[in-house]
């Protein structure tokens, strides 16, 4: 067969600095909206910044109500109720999502599912769902993060946990994509440290996993049509995954620290916003595969910054848990291509005798330093769970159809068992 000789680059339209989220009924306004709902959890609204997007929509002249019922960590049931809501509230012209990449989730399938008709499971990607494809153009959706790493902003994907299955998983389509980003580092400054250490390790493996991705050539020849957002490495998202690890290595650790320090604060944002430019077309692997069911099975862990009293691994902390282990397995692949992430994060890191343990060795480092948890045992699985976990990650394939190393069940389970503990 041909292989591929086409790749494709989409982003939404960008709005970066301070102030920027003041300035949405502006734009807004631009697409012909009157009645725009805003979606949010109840911890970002409580820090205020909804409801001043929602006093500067009305400035504009714009009609503004706030949903603030987004959970953290969406799930179909909590999908469901924003939907619900928003199909009893509406019409609504135009959509504006303020928080982290749950919020951001959200508000696509609340575009989705007020956009066209059926339900949600309808278009979540088989084997799960019935990877439906949207019939009908969906409203403007104005995404603005409030936490540094999901590059939800930029994606044409949106991940939820299918409650009654255990499995996290997700729909993806073109349609799906924000219109506008709009990034202002100010609204980040909140975020506790466990938040900003698991949403910038998620930043990391945005920009490591597209970079070492399998090459858009290497794929096989597609029709137009069937052609996919996740094309593989290209030259455009190398550069921005490139731009992305300059700009975190030093920020993450600063911001974990210190949260209040301007500087690292908006660097870490650009470095989100570079890693989803480039993730959102070339793609991830193995890191994210793994953590959809590292994240869907988890029984008892509450993460620090995290609410409380509820069980969860947050989506940037289940990705980096086997990120070593998983690069590890793939750096036969594309050797040269992990030596760069590794010198890119760590320029002064001594080699060690095996190239393989190059990268792994940087990342353990740094997953040390800024707080993470040392492996999936940290969070509550054992080997005996390890099974079940790598039956959740085969439902992956979009995910791991992107993989510069197809891995069989045995290598993931190889992986996730020395992913128990990591140091």
């Amino acid at each position: 067969m041909a292989t591929e000789t086409v790749f494709t680059y989409g982003a939404p339209a960008l709005k970066y600095g301070a102030g920027a989220c003041e300035e949405i009924g502006y734009d807004l306004i631009q697409a012909d909206a009157r009645r725009v709902l805003v979606l949010t959890d109840p911890a970002v609204a409580a820090t205020g910044w909804p409801e001043r997007i929602a006093r500067g929509l009305v400035g504009y002249g714009l009609q503004a109500e706030i949903f603030d019922g987004v959970h953290v960590e969406p799930t179909d049931v909590s999908m469901a109720k924003a939907v619900d809501h928003a199909r009893g509230t509406g019409p609504w012209d135009a959509f504006v999502a303020v928080g982290g990449g749950s919020t951001i989730d959200t508000a696509k399938a609340v575009n989705l599912l007020t956009s066209n008709e059926g339900e949600l499971m309808d278009y979540v990607n088989p084997p799960v769902g019935g990877g439906r494809a949207p019939g009908k153009p969906l409203k403007p959706l104005v995404a603005v993060p409030t936490t540094t790493g999901t590059g939800s902003e930029s994606t044409t994907v949106c991940v939820l946990d299918v409650l009654s299955l255990k499995v996290k998983t997700g729909i993806s389509h073109l349609r799906l994509r924000p219109t506008l980003a709009v990034v202002d580092p100010r609204l980040t400054v909140s975020q506790p440290a466990g938040v900003t250490a698991a949403s910038g390790m998620d930043i990391l493996c945005h920009a490591a996993e597209s970079y070492t991705s399998k090459a858009y050539t290497d794929f096989e020849r597609k029709k137009p049509a069937e052609r996919v957002p996740y094309c593989g490495a290209n030259p455009i998202s190398d550069m921005f995954a490139e731009r992305a690890l300059v700009l975190l290595r030093d920020s993450l650790p600063a911001a974990v620290e210190n949260g209040e320090d301007v500087h690292a604060r908006e660097n870490l944002a650009l470095a989100a916003t570079f890693a989803g430019l480039g993730f959102g077309n070339a793609g991830v692997h193995i890191p994210h595969a793994n953590a959809y069911p590292i994240a869907g099975q988890v029984r008892e862990f509450v993460p620090e910054g995290y609410p409380p009293g509820e069980a969860l691994v947050p989506h940037g902390m289940a990705v980096s848990l086997t990120a070593p282990e998983a690069f590890r397995f793939t750096f036969a692949a594309a050797p040269e291509r992990h030596l760069r992430v590794a010198q890119l994060l760590a320029p002064d890191a001594e080699r060690p005798a095996d190239d393989a343990d190059h990268l792994p060795n940087v990342l353990r480092r740094l997953m040390n330093r800024i707080g993470i948890p040392n492996g999936i045992g940290a969070v509550g699985y054992s080997e005996s769970d390890v099974d079940g976990l790598v039956e959740g990650t085969l439902k992956q394939q979009r995910l791991l159809a992107t993989a510069p190393r197809t891995p069989s069940a045995d290598d993931l389970a190889g992986i996730m068992r020395r992913s128990v503990s990591l140091w």
